[in-house]
C-alpha cells in the first residue's frame, strides 16, 4: 500500500532492495515520542514513502492496542487538511526530523567495523544501524549548501541517497572511520542535486564549485574590508582575472523564466512586460508614416524626372543615396543632366517653402 506523508525527508522513498516490509515498520512507529497520530498529521503533504506488506501485516497492526497507525493510514484521505502557513510546514517537518535522528546514538569505530562485517554478510538490520547512526552527519553536510536553489529538506534527501552508497561501499579495511568515507558521497549526491535540479540551465560541477567559491569570498572581502570588493580583488583570491571574474558572476546568475506570472493575480507573464527592442515602436510608425505622405507631398511640385532624381539622389523611400554616375545609368542619361535637374529641384523646393515642413524630421 502507498501512503503519502510530510515533508519528512525519508531516504526509505527511494525503496532500496534492503527496505523493511511494513510488518517490521510498526515497532520503528510505536517509539515515535509524540505518537503516531500526531506524526501523520504532522507529516501528510509532501513526502512519499513505501509502505511494502502483506494484509497479514496490516491486520497484525490494527490488532494492536493503542498503535493507532492502522486507522490513521486508511482515514487519511478523509481527513480534513488544513493549509499550513508558507514555510511552516518545513519547518514543523525538519523539526521533527532533526529530533527523531537526534534519538540515535554514534558509533565507535570498533563498531563501525563490526557493522561493516555484518552488512558484507548482507545483513539488512546492520545496513539500516549503520545509515541512521549517521544521519546527522547528513544534515550537517547539507546546511552549508542551503540558499542555492533548492530547500534544505530536498537537500538532506539527496545526502541520504549518497551515504546509503556510501554504507554499501564502505571497506572497514582501509583503516579510516566511516564518517571520513561517507563525507564525500553525500557532498557529491547534495552537489549533483543542485547542478541537475536548482538551475534551469545546469551547470558542470566544476563551474558550480568555482561560483559557490566566488560566493564565499566576496562575502568575506565586503566583511573584512567594509564595502563591496573589486573584481580585481576576488580575481587575487581566486587566482582568475578580472574578466574571467566578469564571467563567472555572469554564469553564476539564476535564470528566469519569461512565463513566470506576476500580479497578485498571477495573469501576467513577465515576458509580457519586456520589450522586444528589434520591433519598431508604435510611436516611431507612426512618425515613420507621416513622414512619408509629407515627403509625398513636397515632391508634388516637381516634375517627375526632377522627383526620381531627388529619390535616388538622397535615399528617400529606401535609404540608399547613389552617386550621379548611378542615377545616370538609371535614367538613361549622362551625369551633367543628372546633376542639372538635381539644381533645378533644390531650388524649387527651396522657393516654395515646402522644404521647411521636413526640417523637424531631422533632428528626430
Amino acid at each position: 500500500m502507498r501512503s503519502s506523508w510530510a515533508h519528512l525527508p525519508d531516504f526509505w522513498s527511494r525503496k532500496p532492495p534492503y527496505a523493511r516490509p511494513l510488518g517490521d515498520c510498526r515497532d520503528w512507529f510505536a517509539g515515535v515520542p509524540h505518537g503516531v497520530d500526531q506524526m501523520c498529521m504532522q507529516f501528510q503533504p509532501s513526502v512519499s514513502v513505501w509502505l511494502d506488506g502483506s494484509e497479514d501485516d496490516d491486520r497484525a497492526i490494527s490488532k494492536e492496542p493503542g498503535s493507532g497507525l492502522a486507522d490513521v493510514l486508511s482515514g487519511l484521505e478523509e481527513r480534513p487538511q488544513t493549509a499550513p502557513e508558507p514555510g511552516e510546514a518545513d519547518a514543523d517537518a525538519l523539526g521533527a526530523y532533526l529530533r527523531e535522528i537526534g534519538r540515535g546514538t554514534l558509533l565507535t569505530k570498533a563498531q563501525e567495523v563490526e557493522l561493516a562485517k555484518q552488512i558484507e554478510a548482507g545483513s539488512d538490520a546492520a545496513r539500516r544501524r549503520m545509515t541512521e547512526a549517521n544521519l546527522r552527519l547528513v544534515v550537517s553536510i547539507a546546511k552549508k549548501y542551503q540558499g542555492r536553489g533548492m530547500p534544505l529538506l530536498d537537500l538532506i534527501q539527496e545526502g541520504n541517497v549518497g551515504l546509503m552508497r556510501a554504507v554499501a561501499k564502505f571497506d572497514h579495511r582501509r583503516g579510516f572511520k566511516f564518517s571520513t568515507y561517507a563525507t564525500w558521497w553525500i557532498r557529491q549526491a547534495v552537489l549533483r542535486a543542485i547542478g541537475d535540479q536548482a538551475r534551469t540551465i545546469r551547470l558542470p560541477i566544476h563551474i558550480g564549485d568555482q561560483t559557490n567559491k566566488l560566493v564565499r569570498i566576496t562575502d568575506r572581502l565586503r566583511d573584512s574590508l567594509g564595502r563591496q570588493p573589486t573584481d580585481e580583488e576576488i580575481g587575487e583570491e581566486l587566482g582568475l582575472t578580472t574578466i574571467e571574474v566578469q564571467a563567472l558572476r555572469q554564469t553564476s546568475r539564476d535564470t528566469l523564466s519569461l512565463e513566470t506570472p506576476i500580479g497578485e493575480e498571477g495573469e501576467t507573464e513577465l515576458g509580457h512586460l519586456i520589450e522586444d527592442v528589434n520591433a519598431e515602436s508604435p510611436a516611431s510608425a507612426a512618425m515613420r508614416t507621416d513622414l512619408r505622405d509629407q515627403l509625398d507631398d513636397v515632391l508634388g511640385v516637381l516634375q517627375p524626372r526632377e522627383r526620381r532624381v531627388i529619390q535616388l539622389r538622397f535615399g528617400l523611400g529606401d535609404g540608399h543615396q547613389r552617386a550621379l554616375d548611378e542615377v545616370a545609368r538609371r535614367l538613361g542619361t549622362s551625369r551633367e543632366t543628372v546633376r542639372q535637374l538635381e539644381r533645378q529641384a533644390l531650388e524649387k523646393l527651396r522657393r516654395t517653402g515646402h522644404a521647411a515642413r521636413l526640417r523637424s524630421y531631422a533632428s528626430v
